[in-house]
């Protein structure tokens, strides 16, 4: 049963929130909805782990499609494929809560990650797409008349982009910049009350990665199995998923130089030190305080283990 309908739609080169009007959601579906790189390949990782039971690995973007994106899966084709699936479905999305429709009888999983740890790693991302996946980024532009034009290319250097990131206004939103970033996580944390949604942090998933997929496992109501579990676990590591990326990722080199290595890239947090100044960081803590209340930019930057319970922490 629909709980509440989208509040608004999200157009943009990557996202096209229309998408979910033609989605029929099943009783159990589970949507792992974050902003670009702070942990989704990881969470529907470890989504899988739990739903099929098995640590073999196999390519997520088949069975976990991107339901909203513009430039993957076609579509009809994203359809056709989950209503084939007979297993529980888990689907990945990069719109806010505010542009998903709430099912009651739907999970959803939201994964948070430090602004500043997600601007280093969408740096690294932007910066190795292809010729291909610039065209098609290009092409969503050039045909869509909402949108400006071709996708705008970033800055190159670690720096300039953290400055391209962080200023407000303009196309940045659109490229799912900080303005985008702050809007998902502030779209989440107003949600997080539902029984129906689970917050995850980045930082607490390296820190303790058993505890959180136990976590992942009672909110989805999918027993343990204490024999399988350390093999669930750790095929749910970074590492491991490094090694198994050709078949995770399969296909990522038409769109990444270096394919699977580059999407998969180090998976650390704290990058930015060294390569922001302290006029950078005040500037991104300028930000936060006008863009977050309190306890939302708490969590973000330090997650649950430090921070507490999202799900009951005031504002």
């Amino acid at each position: 049963m629909l709980s509440r309908a989208p509040e608004k739609p999200v157009r943009d080169w990557y996202c096209d929130s229309a998408h979910w009007d033609q989605f029929t959601p099943r009783d159990g579906d589970v949507i792992i909805a974050t902003a670009p790189k702070v942990g989704t390949t990881w969470t529907q990782q470890i989504v899988k782990l739990l739903v099929f039971q098995s640590p073999e690995p196999g390519p997520l973007g088949m069975v976990s499609p991107w339901l909203d994106c513009r430039f993957q899966m076609p579509l009809p084709v994203a359809l056709q494929v989950l209503e084939a699936q007979p297993h529980r479905r888990f689907v990945k999305s990069h719109l806010p809560m505010s542009a998903l429709p709430i099912w009651e009888d739907v999970k959803y999983i939201h994964v948070a990650r430090d602004g500043r740890d997600a601007c280093m790693s969408f740096f690294n991302h932007v910066s190795a797409y292809t010729p291909f996946a610039l065209s098609m980024l290009d092409g969503i532009g050039e045909a869509d008349p909402l949108l400006p034009g071709p996708w705008p290319r970033p800055p190159r250097t670690v720096r300039e982009f953290f400055h391209h990131w962080i200023e407000p206004g303009g196309t940045r939103q659109a490229e799912l910049m900080a303005d985008g970033f702050f809007e998902i996580e502030r779209s989440f944390w107003a949600e997080r009350g539902r029984a129906n949604v689970l917050l995850l942090h980045y930082a607490d998933m390296k820190a303790d990665l058993d505890g959180e997929m136990r976590r992942v496992a009672a909110f989805l109501d999918i027993p343990v199995n204490e024999a399988l579990w350390p093999d669930l676990v750790a095929a749910a590591d970074f590492s491991a998923m490094q090694r198994d990326g050709a078949t995770l990722m399969m296909g990522s080199d038409v769109a990444f130089e270096g394919g699977h290595k580059t999407f998969l890239n180090k998976g650390t947090n704290g990058r930015w030190q060294g390569e922001l100044t302290a006029e950078d960081l005040a500037l991104y803590h300028q930000r936060v305080a006008a863009e977050l209340s309190p306890g939302l930019a708490h969590w973000l930057e330090h997650g649950r283990l430090v921070a507490g319970d999202p799900a009951v922490a005031g504002d």
